[in-house]
This record gives structure tokens, C-alpha cells and sequence, in this order.
């Protein structure tokens, strides 16, 4: 019941369905909802171009893929960390391919002349004496290899001599080297006619630098790991 200022106390009823109605918010805070709203809406808008931009330019998701790197996996767990070469786990085991270059006196060397000069054998076994080599066998060419050509040096060696043979191959200017079946670690160096003398030791080495450099990674294709 209300009663109305100037009514002299007569008391009145409202009646009726009717309810107040909340009006339009104030036209700032409009403005300041649509500022909001465009807001986001850029946002959403670059983010989705940065994406594209990733996709397009071959990243997955957004995203570069991590490349596998030593010591993590793809799966996420960690891997065994490398051998370094020199560690026993690196080393070949018995009977396996050796490629390390050992030192001259690890390598046993057999010189063997396949020419008709007398005692070109043993001169040149004396030389690779000088020079830290393990001499082992001296004397003409046996029948299995005077035949090979032998145009300057033949170098033979097995499986676990390589690394020998290419330490030997790189005393000789123009040596060829050839495998076998020993289960040792001598090589054997056959003197063709050709061969004069040993390189000088700056160009041996030079020839065992070359002899033994890596070869070139590949460059990754744009877009790879």
C-alpha cells in the first residue's frame, strides 16, 4: 500500500500484471563490449594465419617436429649416450672388420717381389722397417698372387687388416689394395714393376689424410630434419 505525497493519507493498490523493465545499457558499455569483441575476433584471425603460415611452409601443426638428437628418442625415453672410438665397447670384437688406422709397428707387413729385379723385396721391407712397420715375411711373389697386376704395389690384406692395408697403401704412390680370407691382421705388400721408391713421409701422410677424410653429410631438404 503506498500513499502518495498530497493525498491527505488515502491509501492506494497497484494492481496489474506489469513489471519494470530493465532499459538498454548505456551506450559506452556498448562500446566497450564491441571493442572486446572485435578484439578477439582479430586474434583469432591471426593466430589462424600463423598457422597456415606454419603449415605451408612444412611444419605439422603449427609446430616444428623436434629431430631426434643423440641421447633422446622419439618416443621421449632416453637412449644409451654414444661410445667414443677409442672405448672397448667401440672396439671390433675379435674376428670383425677393423677400418682404424693403427699405428706402424701394430701392423705386420709381408713384402713380396713379383718383379725380376733381384732384392727389390727386401730393400723395400728395410724402408718400412725404418718407418715403424712390423716386418714379417720377405721374398719373391707366391704363386697365388705373382699373377696379380702389379703395376706399382698390391696391397692384401683380410677383413681385420684393412685398416693396415690402408695405412701401407697410403706409403706407395698409385698402391691398389685387394681383400682375402686371412683371419689375421698382416697385410701383405706385393713390389710390381713400377714402384721406384716409398712417397717421402709429408706425402705419405698427406695421402693417409686424404685416404681417410669422411665423407660429406648431406645437407636435410627444406622443410626436414
Amino acid at each position: 500500500m503506498l500513499t502518495p505525497q498530497g493525498l491527505k493519507g488515502k491509501q492506494y493498490r497497484i494492481t496489474g500484471n506489469s513489471y519494470p523493465r530493465l532499459g538498454r545499457p548505456p551506450k559506452k558499455s556498448r562500446k566497450i563490449l564491441a571493442a572486446v569483441g572485435a578484439l578477439l575476433a582479430l586474434s583469432l584471425i591471426a593466430l589462424g594465419g600463423v598457422q597456415l603460415v606454419d603449415i605451408f611452409s612444412g611444419k605439422k601443426g603449427g609446430t616444428a617436429q623436434a629431430c631426434a638428437s643423440p641421447g633422446a628418442s622419439v618416443s621421449g625415453k632416453p637412449l644409451a649416450a654414444p661410445e667414443p672410438a677409442g672405448s672397448p665397447a667401440a672396439s671390433p670384437a675379435a674376428g670383425a672388420t677393423s677400418t682404424a688406422v693403427p699405428q706402424p709397428n701394430a701392423v705386420t707387413v709381408n713384402v713380396y717381389n713379383a718383379t725380376a729385379k733381384s732384392g727389390l723385396a727386401a730393400r723395400t721391407a728395410e724402408e718400412f722397417k725404418k718407418r715403424g712397420f712390423t716386418i714379417g715375411k720377405v721374398g719373391n711373389a707366391p704363386a697365388n698372387v705373382e699373377k696379380l697386376p702389379t703395376t706399382t704395389v698390391q696391397v692384401i690384406s683380410g677383413p681385420g687388416g684393412l685398416g693396415g692395408a690402408t695405412l701401407l697403401a697410403s706409403q706407395v704412390g698409385g698402391a691398389t689394395k685387394s681383400a682375402d680370407t686371412r683371419v689375421d691382421g698382416s697385410v701383405d705388400v706385393v713390389v710390381g714393376d713400377a714402384f721406384t721408391a716409398l712417397l717421402d713421409p709429408n706425402q705419405a701422410a698427406a695421402a693417409l689424410a686424404e685416404a681417410t677424410k669422411p665423407s660429406p653429410t648431406p645437407s636435410p631438404l627444406p622443410g626436414s630434419c
